[in-house]
């Protein structure tokens, strides 16, 4: 139900993050970091096309996404949230059944008569999820904006990825943007289908790697 993005970061720094796994009281700086890195995401800026009013929509969605990631223990954050990355463990749901309950509440609320639009695009993303084989699933890769260009966000994937294949997984993601494939792919992602979010709307790439 989500997208993954990365920064036009270009290379990975010669060192790598001090990356920590963020906790409750992370929360609102992981989300600020995702209010940003996403203000003019393909998928979310179709969402919420008001420009104006997106990133106090954007701080009331986001939330729901990280509070029901935070029990799993798969929200990594650089050491004060200046990139981020949201995983799913395996057999692990994506909104837990509080937030999965107030999801259409929440986008009513922010978005009255598009609302219907905005969650049929989000059902395409769950009819595009595999569902044949247990994997971790990128949700969310996000950098803030005074530390894009620093190949942060790429780094950071890459030391999830090493903990991902020691339990010898396979991973997913979906990326809106065409400028990101081959980031991805560098990590070992490979295109596997893709989707309109609405009939002629964003395009978004799903992409598998395989267990190692």
């Amino acid at each position: 139900m989500s997208v993954a993005t990365v920064s036009t970061d270009t290379r990975l720094p010669n060192v790598p993050i001090d990356a920590r796994v963020a906790g409750p009281a992370d929360r609102t700086a992981v989300s600020e970091t995702m209010v940003l890195a996403f203000q003019n995401d393909p998928v979310w800026s179709w969402a919420f096309p008001d420009a104006g009013a997106r990133p106090a929509q954007l701080r009331r969605w986001w939330p729901l996404f990280v509070e029901s990631a935070l029990p799993h223990g798969w929200v990594w954050m650089a050491p004060h949230a200046e990139t981020i990355s949201v995983w799913t463990p395996p057999g692990r749901p994506e909104l837990g059944p509080d937030a999965e309950a107030r999801l259409p509440a929440v986008v009513d609320e922010l978005l009255g008569e598009r609302a219907p639009t905005v969650l049929e695009g989000l059902m395409r993303f769950e009819l595009a999820h595999p569902r044949d084989e247990p994997h971790y699933y990128l949700g969310f890769v996000a950098t803030h904006d005074d530390h894009r260009g620093k190949g942060i966000g790429e780094q950071l994937l890459a030391q999830n990825l090493e903990l991902i294949d020691a339990e010898h997984q396979p991973a997913y993601l979906e990326s809106s943007n065409p400028n990101n494939l081959a980031r991805y792919e560098r990590l070992g992602f490979r295109p596997r289908d893709e989707f309109e979010v609405c009939d002629g709307g964003p395009v978004v790439t799903t992409m598998w790697r395989p267990a190692r």
